[in-house]
């Protein structure tokens, strides 16, 4: 992992290396923002600078495949049921799994690392038996003469007893160790940790870097990576996203434009029919539908004022709305989202789909004619 490949986020590369140059690296950063920010992109790039630069004999061929061994990994685990019940998991249990995610991107949600371990019903925590491998390791003596790195990946999930080692750790940190944690909700933290580490906070990215980047990396048209990363609004993950669910949202609009023609014209009949259709999608489309839903009425409202930078279309949104943004206005915008929400709270608990869809469909002849 080179600077270059790591999205955007110069001002924060700057600080790491002015630390390193100027002689005066802490021996705990904390990197803290959004999902889709490329905090761990950016830990890992900064690990393997310090490691290429203290090495006495360096091998660019581990650092490459993230294999070094100074470089040590923590994160959150799951326990399965082959462990014993006095078993604590560990990273080294899911060592495989974690290798295999990173190398394929360094930019991933939590719920893929739960899919990679097979655990997607679980909840994941980093245990006291993380942070008494920690000690083992990090007392050892730096296999290459130089630094070792220890990145731990959402450190807020630590339980009570893991973070209280931990603490005493980085109190008394082993010898030329240098931890870098990768943090998304740091107020979840014991203060007495926070209060121990150089906080550094990553700033979403900017749409100008996360287009290049779709552009360059995807192989998207610039018109096409201009609108998609307006609509990440500074998350790259989101921006994946955009791309990997395109069908699904080319579905949601013909969903959404017919709804809303057909109660215009309200024909009853068909509306049953598209109540049916959409209760027969499964209550997890559904609720992800009413979102999309949610999303383009207010994309639709902020059309009315004319000014680019408020929406977030895509080219085929952009194109319906340009003669139906006008149905939605002051006086509905409201009471068609608080419609969808109840709709979506209906969903979620498990009522009749066909029944919960058809009278959405039918208030909305009400609510399109509100002027």
């Amino acid at each position: 992992m080179k600077w270059t490949e790591v999205i955007g986020q110069e001002r924060v590369q700057e600080r790491l290396m002015q630390m390193v140059d100027e002689g005066r690296l802490p021996h705990a950063i904390m990197l803290c923002g959004p999902m889709g920010s490329g905090k761990l992109a950016l830990a890992v790039a900064f690990a393997k600078v310090l490691l290429s630069r203290s090495t006495l004999n360096p091998q660019p061929s581990t650092l490459n495949k993230l294999q070094h061994p100074d470089l040590h990994f923590s994160y959150p685990t799951i326990k399965l049921p082959s462990m014993g019940a006095d078993h604590k998991p560990v990273s080294l249990d899911f060592a495989r799994e974690w290798h295999e995610l990173i190398m394929r991107s360094l930019y991933f949600t939590m719920d893929d690392w739960m899919q990679a371990m097979g655990g997607e019903n679980q909840q994941a925590i980093i245990t006291a038996g993380e942070s008494d491998a920690l000690v083992h390791d990090l007392s050892l003596k730096s296999s290459q003469g130089g630094y070792k790195v220890s990145i731990i990946w959402l450190p807020e999930r630590m339980n009570t007893e893991c973070a209280n080692k931990l603490l005493k750790l980085i109190e008394e940190p082993p010898q030329q160790t240098v931890f870098l944690m990768v943090c998304q909700e740091p107020d979840k933290l014991l203060e007495t940790i926070r209060s121990r580490v150089q906080r550094i906070d990553v700033k979403k990215i900017d749409d100008e870097h996360i287009k290049q980047a779709l552009m360059e990396r995807r192989g998207l048209g610039e018109a096409d990576a201009t609108r998609i990363a307006r609509r990440a609004n500074g998350n790259w993950l989101k921006a994946l996203e955009e791309i990997e669910t395109g069908n699904e949202k080319e579905l949601f609009l013909d969903l959404f434009k017919m709804l809303m023609r057909l109660a215009y014209q309200r024909k009853v009949n068909e509306l049953k029919r598209w109540s049916e259709t959409v209760a027969g999608m499964g209550r997890e489309k559904q609720k992800r539908f009413l979102e999309y839903f949610l999303g383009l009425v207010r994309e639709n409202f902020m059309y009315n004022f004319r000014r680019e930078e408020l929406c977030y279309m895509t080219a085929a949104e952009e194109d319906f709305a340009r003669n139906f943004a006008r149905y939605i206005n002051e006086a509905n915008v409201i009471p068609i989202s608080e419609l969808a929400n109840r709709a979506m709270r209906d969903i979620g608990q498990n009522a009749n789909g066909k029944i919960v869809f058809f009278d959405f469909a039918l208030k909305m002849i009400i609510l399109l004619i509100q002027k």
